[in-house]
């Protein structure tokens, strides 16, 4: 399938939120953005049997999102909790556009685009013009302010966060966020979609980065002093962590993972609304990302990383 086509996404429009209940088994489930949480979110839902339309402007990131689906299916193929047929027909449900508009059957929409609130709120305002009165609006936002969000629609009871985890295929939690004004069927409906897919959804209040952010990200931030102050180099840090307090992954390595534009983008949400300067962004965090050495997505962060995705020493 080739990335900017695909086959049509499923039911009729506006027939996924008719009941205003959110997605049901095998109703259209939109995804904007075609990063790796949108390809990623985009595949879990494939895999249980949705049909997906994912939009982005760019078609050059429909593509990689496409490829990065098929890999990751691939790899879930090698292992054998998945069959051949069963990853053919997720990459199938897939359709992958450049139009708004093609979001008009989808019983739920989330959202996975930059971590900016003004680009967030203009979408959600074309969201909400765009898709039927009962859709659900969702954000895989890690720290902007759901309340704010749902602000810039009509549907305000219909805004919900739905913050997945990196890598989405692998990881089960899903932080579900309410709104100031989310209304408990949307929550609800989130629960069940989640279970659908295998995950474990917390349901968390609206609060600057939430719970996972505002815990993880001080952490980051520390490591990032340490080696900024040089008290040890990335790979000591990350094994001081990885052996003396059994992290599975050290908080460098994590924060490559993740995107050091992204850590920046929400230490910089965090100390701004919380209002407290322990959550000031560390210099070399902030000239790493000026120099766009972003981690695993730019090859270069607090290590080097190979085309595949794979740790160069």
């Amino acid at each position: 399938m080739n990335a900017s086509e695909g086959g049509e996404p499923g039911p009729a429009p506006g027939s996924g939120s008719a009941s205003g209940s959110g997605p049901g088994p095998a109703d259209v489930v939109g995804v904007v953005g075609a990063g790796t949480m949108g390809a990623g979110i985009a595949q879990v839902f494939a895999a249980a049997g949705h049909p997906v339309v994912v939009v982005d402007v760019a078609r050059e990131a429909l593509a990689r999102a496409a490829a990065a689906v098929g890999k990751s299916l691939a790899r879930f193929v090698k292992k054998g909790a998945v069959s051949e047929v069963e990853a053919a027909a997720a990459r199938e449900r897939i359709a992958y556009r450049t139009e708004i508009d093609a979001l008009a059957p989808a019983g739920l929409v989330v959202e996975a685009i930059v971590e900016d609130e003004a680009a967030k709120r203009a979408l959600f305002a074309r969201l909400d013009a765009t898709c039927a009165a009962g859709t659900i609006l969702a954000s895989n936002t890690s720290s902007i302010s759901i309340t704010r969000l749902a602000a810039a629609t009509r549907r305000a009871p219909r805004v919900v966060g739905m913050h997945f985890m990196n890598p989405v295929p692998v990881m089960t939690l899903v932080e579900v966020i309410r709104g100031e004004d989310t209304a408990d069927a949307t929550v609800a409906a989130l629960r069940e979609a989640c279970a659908r897919l295998g995950k474990t959804a917390v349901e968390v209040q609206d609060y600057p980065g939430f719970v996972s952010n505002r815990v993880l990200m001080p952490m980051l931030n520390e490591a990032f002093f340490c080696v900024f102050e040089g008290v040890a180099r990335p790979d000591a840090v990350d094994q001081v962590m990885r052996l003396g307090m059994s992290h599975p992954l050290g908080p460098l390595a994590l924060a490559d993972l993740i995107g050091l534009d992204v850590c920046l983008s929400i230490l910089e949400v965090l100390g701004r609304d919380l209002g407290d300067p322990k959550y000031r962004p560390c210099p070399l965090l902030k000239r790493m990302v000026a120099a766009g050495h972003l981690g695993k997505k730019t090859g270069r962060g607090f290590y080097r990383y190979g085309p595949e995705g794979e740790r160069v020493e």
